[in-house]
């Protein structure tokens, strides 16, 4: 059994188990739920795709992050990571299958066996690589470089969303800098970078959902009705 209640100390600007010890880490998370506030608003404007559950789907767990986050970086104990890495999980997987058959046309069978592999693959990275390589960095490897993938395939496509995945590889590997500077420049800035990860994953958080919305728009304007899973 977990020590459900085990302390954690990841980053430099904690240095003690006070609920309070990472002030900016736990209030620069409120990037996530004005991301998910703006996206949820963007998405209203357009009355044509407030059926599209997909969207509010991604909405609803981008606060998550932000909520779960927020009890890490509070409580600083192994139930409340699990809180914070969940919903990051979940979001990357389903977001992951939506760019697959949305964006690119993969049958739901072929998007259902890529994200199948893509969380088994991180699964092995998370628990295989040491921790202290890269500060636990290495465990969003997976993410990014899914990323950059997305990107040269739809880009091949000319599809119209391949900028925004761009644009999301783009912040995602600064946030990934960000987030492994935090404690070899501890000593020279004790506040630590990790409040910055936050920011800019709310920036990646946004865009992504920002594009999903404007890929649905689209597709309602051109065609009367929301896009179908094609076979690939």
């Amino acid at each position: 059994m977990p020590d459900w209640f085990r302390y954690i100390d990841s980053y430099c600007e904690r240095v003690a188990p006070g609920f309070w010890d990472e002030p900016l880490n736990a209030i620069s998370n409120v990037t996530f739920l004005f991301a998910a506030a703006f996206a949820y608003a963007y998405a209203k404007k357009h009355k044509e795709i407030p059926s599209d559950g997909p969207i509010w789907w991604l909405t609803a767990v981008a606060s998550l992050i932000g909520f779960g986050s927020f009890l890490f970086h509070t409580y600083a104990q192994y139930w409340a990571l699990l809180a914070d890495v969940v919903p990051i999980a979940v979001f990357m997987l389903f977001y992951l299958g939506f760019a697959l058959t949305r964006y690119y046309g993969c049958s739901l069978a072929v998007a259902t066996t890529i994200v199948s592999a893509f969380g088994l693959v991180s699964g092995v990275v998370a628990v295989s690589v040491p921790e202290t390589l890269l500060f636990g960095s290495v465990v969003y490897f997976p993410s990014a470089a899914a990323l950059f993938v997305l990107w040269a395939l739809l880009k091949r496509k000319q599809h119209v969303a391949s900028g925004a995945m761009l644009l999301s590889a783009g912040i995602f590997s600064v946030a990934l800098v960000v987030r492994t500077v935090d404690i070899p420049l501890c000593n020279e800035w004790p506040l630590g970078t990790h409040f910055l990860w936050h920011m800019l994953n709310g920036m990646l958080l946004y865009v992504l959902l920002r594009a999903e919305a404007d890929y649905s728009w689209r597709t309602v304007v051109g065609t009367g009705k929301l896009p179908q899973p094609a076979t690939l």
